[in-house]
């Protein structure tokens, strides 16, 4: 029976993150109208009105290059079991099979360009979330009642699991 609740609450967290994704689609903007699709409509301009996406803002997004190089250090054991837990009951919905373009665990080549931010940044967009080219990652995985040390732990293990 523990083993289904496991599954059971597995796929609702998946469930959860799937319906947050699509919320957060919904309320950035995204619309069904008629318009092409190479357009997008400025807070600014009346409703129908489009500009071309070339023209659009674009938003700022900081050099690979330039962000700091990853500790390379492991964390200590205590905080990789925490991590492990962590993981397992709030992470593995999404981080398993890759929801939402979160990195697989394990996942080397996906993990190898987020790993070489840097920790900080790793911790960063676990805790207060970010919206990237290469998915969502919602604050704290959505389920926001998680310290930020826990969040800590879980990135701590699934990097480590991943390099």
């Amino acid at each position: 029976m523990r083993k289904n609740y496991g599954l059971f609450r597995s796929r609702t967290l998946a469930l959860a993150a799937l319906g947050m994704l699509v919320l957060s689609a919904a309320l950035s903007g995204c619309d069904s109208g008629s318009e092409s699709p190479g357009t997008t409509t400025s807070k600014s301009e009346a409703p129908g009105t489009r500009t071309p996406l070339a023209e659009a803002p674009k938003a700022e997004t900081p050099a690979l290059a330039e962000a700091p190089a990853a500790t390379g250090k492991p964390a200590p054991a205590g905080d990789v079991e925490k991590g492990r837990q962590v993981y397992d009951a709030s992470c593995v919905a999404c981080h398993a099979q890759g929801v939402g373009g979160a990195p697989k665990l394990g996942d080397k080549a996906a993990w190898g360009t987020r790993i070489a931010q840097g920790n900080d940044t790793l911790y960063k967009h676990a805790i207060e979330g970010f919206q990237g080219g290469q998915g969502v990652m919602p604050p704290k995985g959505g389920n926001i009642a998680l310290p930020d040390e826990e969040v800590k732990a879980a990135v701590d293990y699934m990097v480590s699991q991943s390099q």
